[in-house]
């Protein structure tokens, strides 16, 4: 039993971490109707920022924030550069840039940095042993991930809530017509879209560095167990991209261990299967909303 809590725990670690860019890919969906294949990627590069001012002699806290507010404005540039002009174009053709998104900042990561490992500090401040409840061990590190997903959930949903611009961010991605009418600039909420959704990316890239090794590569399985959780959890639900990380986490963590031929190398498997039943049987999500076409 206590074998079994321990794997809960690690997979709701995990989870929180999916969940972080699953809410990217959720915030850049509900605005745009499009998938960013390279949020993993943009995650990674913000990482290797923030990896730089530490090594700079910057301290932890104000690498990490540092980073978060560079991202945000590699959203915002990103948009204006490369999606805006592209409004009206198929949606392949925006797929693509999110693509060759991906590629530019997977090659200019191994450029600047090399294919070489580096260690990603934990935060200042964690501590390093465990806690002991029951003989159960709990990881400190877990515990801040949660404070972090926690606290970056609450002040989202006071902002989309209760500030105009966040209600306007709302009004913008649901109804773009008639926010145009009402003296909304809908390219501007998007614009500011893409850089919240960054910055979000940006905290899981740096996140899940102490766990994993810091290299140009480390994003790409995290961005696919975030997919399957955006899916799982509904493409326009915030919330349900969350709860479907932890779901993912936890199916990934206890299927590794208890599902014999999966093992820890194939747990992957287990996210592309969550992905296919989700898109057969309930294509709108956990959480999401049934698209209603008129006739």
């Amino acid at each position: 039993m206590t074998d079994f809590i321990q794997l809960v725990l690690a997979g709701a670690a995990d989870g929180a971490i999916y969940g972080l860019l699953a809410l990217a890919l959720v915030l850049i969906y509900r605005s745009t109707h499009i998938v960013n294949f390279g949020q993993g990627e943009m995650a990674m590069f913000a990482t290797y920022l923030s990896w730089s001012l530490l090594d700079a002699g910057v301290p932890f806290w104000g690498a990490f924030f540092a980073a978060i507010v560079i991202a945000f404005f590699i959203g915002i540039i990103i948009h204006r550069v490369l999606i805006h002009p592209l409004e009206g174009s198929p949606e392949l053709t925006i797929v693509i840039v999110t693509l060759g998104i991906y590629l530019f900042f997977n090659s200019i990561a191994l450029w600047i940095y090399s294919g070489v490992p580096k260690v990603y500090p934990i935060p200042a401040g964690v501590p390093r042993q465990s806690w002991e409840v029951g003989g159960v061990f709990i990881v400190p590190y877990h515990v801040t991930i949660f404070a972090i997903l926690f606290g970056l959930m609450m002040l989202l949903f006071a902002f989309f809530r209760f500030t105009k611009v966040g209600l306007a961010m709302r009004a913008a991605a649901a109804q773009p017509l008639s926010s145009t009418l009402v003296g909304i600039s809908v390219p501007m909420m998007m614009m500011l879209g893409w850089g919240i959704a960054a910055a979000a990316g940006a905290t899981a890239g740096m996140l899940s560095a102490p766990i994993v090794v810091l290299e140009p590569n480390f994003m790409a399985t995290i961005l696919i167990f975030s997919f399957a959780s955006a899916v799982l959890g509904g493409l326009d639900s915030p919330v349900g991209a969350v709860l479907g990380g932890f779901i993912v986490g936890e199916v990934s963590a206890l299927g590794g261990r208890y599902i014999e031929f999966i093992g820890n190398d194939l747990q992957i498997v287990l996210a592309f299967a969550l992905i296919v039943l989700v898109l057969l049987f309930r294509p709108a999500g956990l959480l999401g909303r049934p698209q209603v076409v008129r006739v």
